[in-house]
């Protein structure tokens, strides 16, 4: 039995230079099948047309096109709501599988999407952490979401595309720090026919200080949310094992010298936990590290997540929380949450969608 040929579109850049060398063929090939394979997005090595024949042969008979399968589709139906949240499970070639999420707005079409096959970090208000690690994402499995998230944009209007992308899916993405840049490139380049400004890309991060380092120094001009979710070092660490590797005091300097080196502010995620980081007191602790460096406050309301003993917070406490923070002359903003209905709002993706898909055979 003839063993399954590699996907090409898993290759690196400079991978796929290095194939095209190995086959005696210019460099300048490696840019052309990259533009066929992400730009044309051509499912054949036949389509692509401005290369030889005989290299199309050879390509052929060492690599395949791949592309993920659409393993469910969940919509958040509201009755107020015309344009529903969409969560999708992808199955990939490996039979693993992944979720994202369509985020629809008034003005703004977002695509939540996963950097990793599940999550190391096992943060306990996330779904994602509990169901445990499995691999780091190629760039093309990361790229393939926004793709299909458009096609399915497009199944119902034919003028919108996806307008801003967050990598706030499945897995910490400054610990798959290549793959993440590589596909922000290609999701960014002008010459391609899908491309947005990085300035429209956010990468959200748990706080890996040295992937926040290596992100101040690579070029990219994405914007950085860190979900900080307590300024209580001990509170913070009963929360979120890697802050017992990355403390608030290091976290806190190293946020202020990538916003001296990208002049660009932090956004700090704060999931608000009833009787556990919303007191007066840990509103003062948040003022107090948030005014090291330029940043904004976004707090977020906590998505229930079966088997975790988290609530929300009352209106009054969220109300209570805020006002403090603006006293203090900071900026802060309260995220809607979507898609909770279908877990597919913050912090609940693979809770439950990875189940259905294992114990359905027709989708």
């Amino acid at each position: 039995m003839q063993n399954k040929l590699s996907d090409i579109k898993h290759l690196s850049i400079q991978d796929l230079r290095q194939v095209i060398s190995n086959l005696g063929e210019p460099a300048y090939r490696a840019r052309q099948i990259h533009q066929w394979l992400f730009s044309h997005r051509a499912a054949t090595f036949e389509e692509m047309t401005t290369i030889s024949l005989e290299l199309r042969n050879k390509l052929a008979d060492r690599f395949r096109i791949g592309f993920p399968i659409l393993a469910d589709c969940q919509q958040d139906v509201n009755a107020d709501d015309p344009s529903p949240t969409v969560k999708m499970l992808l199955e990939l070639d490996d039979n693993e599988k992944i979720e994202t999420v369509l985020i629809p707005s008034e003005n703004r079409m977002t695509a939540c999407i996963s950097s990793q096959v599940g999550c190391p970090l096992q943060c306990r208000f996330c779904a994602s952490g509990q169901a445990g690690f499995k691999r780091n994402l190629t760039a093309d499995e990361i790229i393939d979401q926004v793709f299909t998230l458009n096609d399915f944009i497009r199944t119902r209007s034919e003028s919108k595309e996806i307008t801003n992308i967050v990598f706030m899916g499945m897995g910490e993405p400054l610990l798959n720090f290549d793959n993440v840049k590589e596909s922000i490139d290609t999701l960014s380049d002008q010459s391609y026919k899908f491309n947005l400004p990085q300035r429209k890309i956010t990468i959200s991060t748990v706080g890996i200080i040295p992937g926040i380092n290596e992100l101040a120094s690579s070029g990219l001009k994405t914007k950085l949310a860190v979900s900080l979710h307590s300024a209580s070092q001990k509170i913070r660490e009963s929360l979120m094992p890697v802050a017992r590797e990355f403390s608030l005091t290091q976290l806190r300097k190293t946020l202020s010298e990538y916003t001296s080196q990208t002049g660009e502010p932090v956004t700090l995620v704060y999931m608000l936990l009833k009787g556990i980081n919303d007191s007066v007191e840990d509103a003062r602790l948040l003022v107090k590290f948030s005014r090291s460096f330029l940043c904004k406050i976004n707090l977020i309301d906590y998505n229930s997540i079966i088997n975790m003993e988290f609530k929300s917070v009352l209106n009054e406490t969220k109300d209570m929380f805020i006002q403090h923070i603006l006293d203090a002359g900071i900026h802060v903003t309260v995220r809607k949450s979507y898609g909770a209905s279908i877990n597919a709002a913050c912090g609940q993706l693979a809770a439950k969608g990875v189940k259905k898909a294992e114990n359905h055979n027709n989708l």
